[in-house]
């Protein structure tokens, strides 16, 4: 069974920094990112966060094209967000869990073309110092805006604590990688 791949992959407008999608994200936080033509259409934060739990169980993942290369980061970065909030042995409250991502989302981290990328060999790195600076604030967005809406999602039945079946899948390794937070 083959895993789930991104839909933006067909959209041929989405600027590319090395062989990356920029794509809309419907966000309030500053930024890079194109605006959104509909806001109620779904962008690639929504898709990650739906697509995250059936794609953790995959090993492999036949990269078709530059959003899947985004929806690969970014559900890395969901699994190191279930990782930080499942090391404390008392589950951290709506707030704490908002700020301990928040603070994870706009940590230093490494880019395609880094030494210590994990995945450099399906990413070509950017092609300067602007596209880089570019790609860093870009990925700082999706991060912050994807943290945001995972803290939504892991507290959205009101006990004040994360959802089990969220935190399941934090020993899952989505490719057998992290991107080592």
């Amino acid at each position: 069974m083959p895993a789930y791949h991104s839909a933006f992959n067909e959209d041929l407008d989405a600027r590319q920094v090395g062989n990356m999608s920029i794509l809309p994200i419907r966000t309030r936080i500053r930024g890079p990112s194109p605006l959104i033509t509909d806001p109620n259409e779904a962008d690639i934060i929504d898709e990650t966060l739906d697509l995250f739990r059936a794609n953790s169980l995959f090993r492999n993942f036949e990269i078709k094209g530059g959003a899947d290369r985004l929806l690969i980061i970014l559900i890395l970065f969901v699994s190191d967000c279930l990782t930080k909030l499942s090391q404390p042995r008392t589950p951290p409250s709506q707030i704490e869990a908002q700020k301990q991502l928040n603070t994870l989302a706009v940590d230093n981290f490494p880019l395609p073309g880094d030494v210590t990328f994990p995945l450099n060999s399906h990413y070509a790195p950017a092609g300067g110092r602007v596209e880089s600076d570019y790609l860093r604030q870009y990925l700082t967005q999706a991060r912050q805006e994807l943290a945001s809406r995972l803290v939504e999602r892991l507290y959205a039945d009101g006990t004040g604590k994360p959802s089990k079946w969220w935190m399941s899948f934090t020993k899952r390794r989505f490719m057998n990688r992290s991107l080592g937070a």
